[in-house]
């Protein structure tokens, strides 16, 4: 029968007695700590494990403690036992592999190096001892790895802690993600800072100057040198450039758009919404060949109050160089991409807005004075006519210039506001009523206010605006409007100071064919049966003062859609 083999630990001295005891049982190994038990128990089989307790040997079922160290060998954490100087007195094999020597012995921030204590708590073992609660701190070595600490303190009823258990994971990944995230959120705020100095810029050079901090963060941040962005044109579902570095010229001007189908990998995030990684390009049904050499590839949506405004796509010749982490990465950073184009678009807005004010206010200081030009020179022409030719031109040159001084103000205002690249993003404030952009539009009424009104109510919206305060300035104004074109529509009151609507009407009928015309009265205001005449004359449209805004928009659009324009009789 073999002899059994036994594992005594006790401390030193060895109690003589006991032992003797034992070897009459079988072979004894005598370990004097719990790091050479753990050891032994790990290299060699014993059938017994026996520890000595001062009065009589205590057994235990070998089972037990090996499952004990097991279960300790096996967590992700070090495990470490110290003394009350800090010494190691027993460590797990986790903990010795992050020791460049055998740490039992020695002190526990020596074995690890001398990390420096981030916090933080800058004590943690003298708080836990003094305190006999738990601490926790991190330490950072200096190879730049990070360790979190938790510190108990060990004792039996009152008596003073004599030894520290200490628990350490390795949580260099957690830090440096954590550290990666910060530093994309101070770069987001960089991306969207407007400093005293960039003020004065241009819209075109701060779009320069948020590139080149895009490409910064992503090269020197993120650490990827090939980088496209596109933005998603609303109005044509096409994904205009508005960065590329890295990519071939035929991939960086192919014509993309936001289909999930046949627009390569760019053209499916935009419209699903969804991020995208090519591990291997080679063999992804979805990749479009980009940078030169690419093996792989991720992109991410741009999205701003939960809708998808562009692409951020980075590509790389390594294949499965990227993962779920990079992926969350890049999709934080392009958050902050699009905050920062939606900051530069409302500057854009608020530029486009301001110039449109300006363009208002001018047209609302010069619009009449102009009118009253024109009224002024198309009725000494009438006056002229058959009496000296050159006087009559140049009174049609003055028209002109008047007409035309109204078209350039229109014009640089036009200018002023769009002067925002179409790449950024569509600007543009979209008319709702097209059909008035360049139609011209004549306004009878004897009230400064309501012709003032007139003009900025309609050239808001590109009507070309005339005025005239009665109904002869009317006449005369459309017999001599310059060129083959009339107006577009005529809006006249009821009652001006020389005719009514309905003689107006009649008038019109006489050099116009059809007749444009919408007449405004207040409500119950016709004592002359104006407009009751002028519609079983053939009156199409009414405007009832005082009328919304939108009301006239729309009974403007009805006549010009109506009508072509309008024909002067000889």
């Amino acid at each position: 029968m073999a002899e059994k083999r036994i594992l005594y630990l006790a401390s030193s001295p060895t109690p003589e007695d006991e032992l003797k005891e034992l070897q009459r049982i079988g072979h004894v190994v005598v370990v004097t700590t719990l790091d050479q038990a753990a050891q032994c128990l790990c290299s060699q089989k014993f059938d017994q494990v026996v520890i000595a307790s001062g009065q009589s040997p205590e057994a235990f079922p070998l089972e037990q403690l090996f499952q004990a160290q097991f279960l300790i060998a096996c967590l992700p954490d070090g495990v470490v036992l110290l003394d009350r100087n800090n010494t190691v007195l027993w460590a797990n094999q986790h903990f010795r592999s992050w020791c460049a020597e055998e740490p039992v012995g020695r002190n526990f921030y020596r074995a690890l190096g001398s990390p420096e204590i981030v916090g933080p708590d800058f004590c943690p073992l003298h708080t836990a001892l003094s305190t006999r609660s738990m601490s926790h701190s991190v330490l950072k070595t200096s190879q730049g790895r990070y360790y979190r600490i938790h510190t108990t303190a060990l004792s039996r009823d009152n008596s003073p802690p004599r030894h520290l258990v200490v628990t350490v994971r390795d949580v260099t990944e957690e830090v440096q993600q954590q550290q990666k995230m910060e530093a994309i959120h101070r770069a987001g705020i960089d991306l969207a800072d407007l400093k005293p100095e960039h003020l004065p810029m241009s819209v075109q050079d701060r779009i320069e100057l948020l590139k080149s901090k895009i490409v910064h963060y992503t090269q020197d941040l993120l650490h990827y040198d090939t980088v496209e962005i596109r933005l998603l044109d609303r109005s044509t579902g096409r994904l205009e450039q508005l960065l590329s570095v890295g990519m071939e010229p035929e991939a960086a001007d192919r014509v993309l758009y936001a289909k999930a189908e046949g627009n390569g990998v760019t053209g499916f995030v935009a419209a699903t919404g969804k991020s995208y990684l090519c591990s291997n390009t080679e063999c992804d049904p979805l990749y479009l060949p980009g940078a030169k050499g690419a093996k792989s590839s991720m992109t991410v949506p741009l999205v701003l109050h939960e809708e998808v405004i562009g692409t951020f796509n980075v590509e790389s010749p390594q294949p499965d160089a990227f993962d779920e982490g990079d992926m969350q990465f890049l999709e934080i950073f392009s958050r902050d991409v699009a905050m920062a184009l939606n900051t530069l678009e409302l500057l854009a807005a608020e530029k486009a807005t301001t110039a449109q004010r300006q363009t208002e206010a001018t047209f609302s200081a010069v619009a009449l004075p102009i009118d009253e030009i024109l009224n002024d020179a198309v009725t000494v022409i009438e006056q002229y006519i058959g009496h000296d030719p050159d006087v009559v031109q140049r009174l049609q040159r003055i028209a002109a210039n008047a007409r035309q001084i109204k078209a350039v103000i229109q014009k640089v205002g036009e200018e002023m506001s769009t002067q925002v690249p179409g790449h950024v993003h569509n600007w543009k404030i979209q008319n709702p009523h097209p059909e008035l952009r360049g139609r011209q539009v004549l306004v009878a009424d004897a009230d400064d206010a309501v012709r003032s009104a007139a003009h900025q109510l309609l050239e808001r919206y590109g009507c070309v605006v005339e005025t005239a305060r009665g109904g002869q300035e009317a006449l005369r104004m459309v017999r001599n409007l310059s060129g083959s074109r009339g107006y577009d529509c005529i809006i006249a009151d009821i009652r001006l100071p020389d005719m009514n609507g309905y003689e107006l009407m009649l008038a019109l009928r006489e050099i116009l064919d059809p007749v444009p015309l919408v007449l405004m009265t207040g409500f119950g205001y016709d004592p002359s049966h104006s407009i009751v005449r002028a519609r079983q004359a053939g009156l199409k449209a009414v405007l009832y003062k005082p009328f919304r805004v939108q009301q006239l928009l729309e009974t403007v659009g009805r006549m010009v859609l109506r009508h072509q324009p309008s024909q002067v009789s000889g």
